[in-house]
């Protein structure tokens, strides 16, 4: 089954902390069988609503691959640690999965252009 979490955590942590946290959840992923398809950190953002006194957070969301008992076993890792604000998860129909298909090619097809683009211009000037 494919599967799709976001979380938020708390926006004082440093680069590095909050890239720990995310490698944490990912490897509890990987630890009881799933596979990782994508893996976006989003990066700091406004709250619509402001969670424990906080008005922003960093987000991240992980696609991945496993049995639906994976699924409690990663929010139960995600209501333990204290930098997670909020979480997510949800299965991906088939409709929602071609969807996630479509935004990962087009995401990368972007990146490839951007790549190209300062590439070209670095060879122009």
């Amino acid at each position: 089954m494919k599967y799709e979490t976001v979380f938020i955590l708390t926006p004082v942590l440093s680069d590095a902390q909050m890239k720990e946290a995310v490698e944490k959840f990912t490897t509890v992923l990987k630890d009881n069988g799933a596979s990782i398809v994508n893996e976006e950190l989003w990066g700091l953002r406004k709250l619509a609503y402001p969670i424990q006194k906080k008005s922003t957070g960093f987000y991240t969301l992980v696609e991945f691959e496993g049995e639906p008992t994976i699924v409690k076993k990663l929010e139960t890792a995600f209501r333990r640690d204290e930098r997670v604000l909020r979480f997510l998860t949800f299965r991906l129909d088939k409709y929602a999965a071609e969807y996630a298909e479509k935004r990962r090619s087009l995401k990368g097809n972007k990146e490839v252009t951007v790549k190209e683009e300062v590439e070209s211009e670095v060879k122009e000037g």
